[in-house]
């Protein structure tokens, strides 16, 4: 099931700020709007407030870790999402207010923040080792969906006379109700244990299994009743193989956790000698300013 584009962890919409000046921005009946009126008025609303908080972190963020983000990275980010959506994509940009050039901008507010959330925040042989316990490697198999009961056993029958990724291929083709795999024998592409798209029963079934291994029961899940077969499984290892992919799984979902975000924006603003001219807006960083707690992940 397709998700929205992207979860901005902290990252509000990037607009610019009128500056406060007398040039005209819009004209009526009743006289004329200048930069300095609605400058006075946005900055008095929540919006604009978060408008003018995005910038300076992004201009902090972008001074630190600006060397960090490549062009190519955001490009390669958008395009993942673009291929995602294929021809739907232009119109979900259109409906959530937002054009390539804003996106793309969104897209590197967030690798920025994630640079930062990987400077900042320290992670703990605890966290390793908690991480380690639903830690599964990348694995690639084939499945059978059927919407009966009966089916399944049909399909499992034929398996026990023949479990090979040839025969498997067959049965797919033959019985499967998965039509986006089923003429490729079933063959669903490589996923690990961060995989939101399949249910919690279909990938502790699928992480059991060795490489030739089909599951003799089928797995019933709210999509039918799954038969898989592990193609390749490269195995856990040791810990101490996969220290790189833990860290990169833990800052992933520090992405997603406010209280981790909050502290690192408060530590990037606080080493961002931020000062605040307009006397109004003096105390706009004060929930992030005054953050003291450290961040780490335990």
């Amino acid at each position: 099931m397709k998700k929205w584009l992207i979860a901005l962890a902290g990252v509000l919409l990037t607009f610019t700020l009128a500056g406060c000046g007398s040039k005209t921005v819009a004209t009526t009946s009743g006289g004329k709007i200048t930069e300095s009126q609605y400058y006075s008025s946005m900055k008095g609303t929540s919006s604009g407030k978060q408008v003018l908080q995005q910038m300076i972190l992004n201009k902090v963020l972008e001074k630190d870790y600006g060397d960090k983000v490549s062009t190519k990275q955001v490009t390669k980010q958008y395009n993942t999402y673009k291929s995602q959506y294929g021809s739907s994509f232009s119109t979900v940009l259109t409906q959530n207010g937002l054009t390539t050039k804003t996106f793309k901008e969104q897209l590197r507010s967030n690798l920025l923040l994630k640079e930062a959330v990987k400077d900042k925040v320290k992670i703990t042989d605890k966290a390793l080792k908690k991480q380690w316990k639903s830690y599964e490697p990348e694995v690639t198999v084939q499945h059978i969906l059927v919407a009966k009961s009966a089916t399944a056993d049909k399909v499992l029958d034929a398996l026990k006379k023949d479990s090979s990724q040839a025969n498997f291929t067959k049965l797919a083709k033959e019985y499967s109700t998965d039509t986006t795999t089923k003429n490729k024998g079933g063959k669903l592409a490589a996923f690990d244990n961060t995989n939101t798209s399949y249910s919690s029963k279909f990938l502790t079934a699928a992480f059991k299994l060795k490489n030739g291994e089909y599951t003799t029961s089928a797995v019933k899940t709210s999509n039918g009743y799954e038969i898989i077969r592990m193609i390749k499984n490269p195995g856990k290892g040791k810990m101490s193989d996969h220290t790189a992919e833990l860290k990169k799984q833990i800052w992933d979902n520090d992405m997603s956790d406010s209280t981790v975000l909050q502290n690192v924006v408060s530590k990037v603003l606080k080493g961002g000698n931020v000062s605040i001219k307009d006397s109004d807006l003096k105390d706009i960083l004060s929930s992030y300013l005054s953050t003291s707690s450290s961040s780490s992940s335990n």
